[in-house]
């Protein structure tokens, strides 16, 4: 366990605009900072941080907190790894008891095989350090690629021993788990027992983007790769690894993207670690995969221009074609690079400097249309093979998201063939319709397999959650909020208690003092807890209601806090903060006898309710009919109160 102490530690070093920044490109917007939402689909920046507030809050979906609460949700990780993360990145020494077995058997699966793959990348790079056959096969196959010590050491290579068996003989002696070996995809669990996925070849780890390792990728060297050998072979999907989620190199490229304002795509492990070794850093590779919407938003965060870079041979050529209508439909700015043939980014880069590689790029990128049109079009003089090329590019541009871009490339389009724009505008509306109709029907044929109903639209969605919320729900948020920001705050001074002695009284004390009054609790336990803790706290010396409570060990609790203390509605152009219109004292006040009156009027309902049921029994009519009267007087007083009109 981490003790309170170096909890408070290490959260007196965050900076919240540091850890986010770390996933999501930020930029300055007022006296906060903003970019796209890593939770959801944003194409717009929806996402705030908040560096007085320590605070973060996407307002399109709604995800936000602490950077431990948005490390957590990220990452996928407990409470006390995002701890763990904030330390090491801020370099705080965690003195931890040693985990019972009944604690180490609660550790997740997830969090178990995140360990496992740390230490197999480190038993890789051990061997190939120190291992004679490590050094000897190992580090002299880097070097015949001319990769220096330490770009090695930057993407942590390593080599696995030939010995079918050795890691697995080595893991399991230094206490590892071999269900989460073969989980992990680091052994295969055979008819004779563990062996290794790896044997015999050189290691390439793949870390996510926050820097943890989720998978492997092995090569046989070069003179194993005759026959049936597979020259590599990668971790299977796993509860930490999803190919199709995972770009290698992202975690070494992601603030060389942001800095760059471009990523560089290409195909394999060696042409990114080529690349990085030339000087060139924003770059990433989908090696082998077929290019995904996951990484395509991964990579939207910290840029929208990418240049995919690739072999000039047919490989190359199919790859640059098949991920250019995901790219365009993501909103990404394209720009395609095919290398001189025998060349690919790898022997590229090993010829040229830094500058070189980057003055190549820059005079021999083209958009897209050029790039179709070069490969589909040009030479081309059969008139159904041209129209259906020109066709396919139009198709591409339908793709853009940004009808303003769109329509720019399709004006470049009709100049670049000679065809007139509004023929192709209505060849690219055709085609949009006919999307939009199969996406009907596949709607359809989806509710006919279910054999539901059709779901409701956005805006019926948000009603009916709007329907769900009974009022007193709200009012207990905007009371609980209150204490939240300023419960420390007091609101009355010199109250004369029962025994003569004159108190302040805080927001949070008076809260609590009114409500219980009536015996009147909050709906939300959380919202009980977060009252109760602020009475205790108010009086005591530099307590600060909102640091406390986002600052909070429960997690539950400080997510909460953060949600609270900033809101939508509080946000102006820019997403900058606005001050609370009223005075504080009568905010409350008032916010209290709305509680009142909604708790008064939802009993006038129940009541109604009840007489419309009650049948012939005029004694249970009788009671209830006086219950409603004076509810009703209760009801009308509080309104008048609130000046509100009363309704007869």
């Amino acid at each position: 366990m981490i003790d309170r102490a170096t909890i408070d530690k290490i959260m007196d070093a965050t900076n919240i605009v540091d850890v986010v920044g770390e996933f999501v490109t930020l930029r300055k917007a007022g006296v906060n900072y903003k970019g796209l939402c890593p939770f959801h689909d944003d194409k717009t920046p929806s996402f705030m941080v908040s560096p007085s507030k320590q605070i973060c809050k996407c307002f399109a979906c709604g995800e936000g907190g602490t950077a431990i609460n948005f490390l957590m949700k990220h990452e996928q990780i407990t409470y006390p790894e995002a701890l763990r993360w904030l330390a090491k990145k801020y370099n705080i020494e965690i003195q931890e008891k040693e985990l019972t077995e009944e604690e180490k058997k609660e550790q997740s699966d997830r969090e178990s095989m995140f360990i496992v793959n740390d230490w197999a990348m480190h038993y890789f790079q051990d061997v190939m350090k120190n291992d004679p056959d490590g050094i000897a096969i190992g580090r002299q196959y880097f070097r015949s690629r001319g990769i220096r010590d330490d770009i090695i050491e930057k993407f942590n290579l390593g080599y696995a021993l030939q010995k079918r068996d050795a890691l697995a003989q080595a893991a399991q002696k230094a206490g590892y788990q071999a269900e989460f070996l073969v989980k992990t995809g680091l052994c295969i669990n055979g008819e004779k027992g563990l062996h290794d996925r790896y044997a015999g070849r050189v290691i390439f780890p793949w870390l996510n983007v926050s820097g943890r390792v989720v998978a492997f990728g092995g090569r046989l060297l070069d003179s194993r790769t005759k026959g049936v050998q597979q020259k590599y072979v990668n971790s299977p999907d796993s509860e930490i690894y999803h190919k199709e989620r995972e770009l290698y190199g992202l975690f070494q490229a992601k603030k060389a993207i942001a800095k760059e304002d471009r990523v560089y795509m290409v195909e394999g492990y060696t042409d990114v670690i080529a690349m990085h070794q030339c000087g060139l850093e924003n770059v990433v590779a989908n090696s082998g995969t077929a290019l995904s919407t996951h990484q395509i938003r991964l990579l939207r965060r910290f840029t929208q221009n990418i240049t995919l870079l690739y072999d000039g041979d047919e490989a190359g050529i199919h790859a640059a074609m098949r991920g250019t209508d995901m790219l365009l439909a993501e909103g990404m700015n394209i720009k395609v690079l095919l290398l001189p043939d025998g060349d690919d980014p790898d022997s590229f880069s090993r010829k040229h400097s830094a500058q070189e590689l980057k003055d190549y790029i820059e005079q021999n990128q083209t958009d897209f249309i050029t790039f179709k049109t070069r490969l589909t079009v040009e030479n081309v003089t059969d008139p159904v093979k041209r129209s259906e090329a020109i066709g396919g590019i139009v198709k591409s541009i339908s793709m853009i998201p940004d009808q303003i871009l769109r329509s720019t490339y399709l004006s470049e389009l009709s100049q670049r063939m000679g065809i007139k724009e509004q023929t192709l505008l209505n060849s690219m509306n055709g085609m949009i319709r006919k999307e939009l109709e199969e996406k009907e029907k596949e709607q359809e044929r989806e509710l006919n397999r279910q054999g539901g109903q059709e779901p409701p639209a956005d805006n019926s969605l948000m009603q009916s959650a709007l329907n769900t919320l009974s009022p007193s729900n709200e009012v207990e948020r905007l009371l609980i909020q209150s204490v939240v920001r300023d419960g420390e705050k007091v609101i009355y001074e010199n109250v004369e208690t029962d025994n003569g002695e004159l108190i302040n009284l805080t927001v949070a004390q008076y809260i609590s003092y009114d409500l219980g009054q009536d015996n009147l609790t909050f709906h939300d336990a959380r919202y009980n807890q977060i009252l109760e803790e602020a009475v205790a706290h108010s009086g005591e010396e530099g307590f600060k209601a909102e640091t406390y409570f986002i600052q909070h060990p429960d997690v539950n609790i400080s997510a909460l806090a953060a949600e609270l203390a900033i809101d939508r509605h509080q946000l102006g152009k820019g997403f900058q903060l606005k001050e609370r219109e009223g005075g504080l004292k009568q905010h409350v006040l008032h916010l209290v006898l709305d509680l009142r009156l909604d708790i008064i009027e939802q009993r006038m309902k129940e009541v109604q309710q009840q007489l419309r049921q009650v049948g012939n029994d005029m004694e249970r009519a009788n009671a209830l009919l006086e219950e409603y009267k004076k509810t009703q007087l209760i009801r009308d007083a509080l309104a008048r109160q609130l000046g509100k009109g009363v309704v007869r």
